[in-house]
């Protein structure tokens, strides 16, 4: 069974740090990427960064300079980076995998910023 959790998600002041973390299990075949979505309330789910097997990392135009995201070598924990958070990053972040036997997403974790 594949498996997404999500971690690190808190309150933060804006203009502070945050690093969330994404440990994945259950994988039995290639992974093609991976990636942290957010979805804000009202708003659309949303890519903020994206890490694919091969090519550029993608940000959004919105968190260019400010997020990282990163994986270990054998892709089983994702981390999100996250400096000078915004009071508009706040959202419920989630991790999501593309691997040959499917997609698969974690259940979320908020993220608040105060101004």
């Amino acid at each position: 069974q594949v498996q997404l959790v999500e971690s690190g998600g808190n309150l933060v002041e804006a203009g502070g740090s945050l690093r969330l973390t994404c440990q994945v299990s259950g994988l039995t075949s290639p992974i093609f990427g991976l990636g942290w979505y957010r979805q804000a309330p009202g708003r659309e789910r949303e890519l903020v960064a994206g890490l694919p097997r091969s090519g550029t990392t993608y940000y959004a135009e919105s968190v260019k300079g400010r997020f990282a995201i990163s994986s270990d070598n054998a892709k089983t924990t994702v981390w999100l980076q996250m400096n000078s958070v915004k009071v508009e990053d706040t959202a419920v972040y989630y991790c999501k995998v593309e691997a040959m036997q499917g997609a698969y997403w974690g259940q979320g974790t908020q993220v608040t910023v105060s101004s």
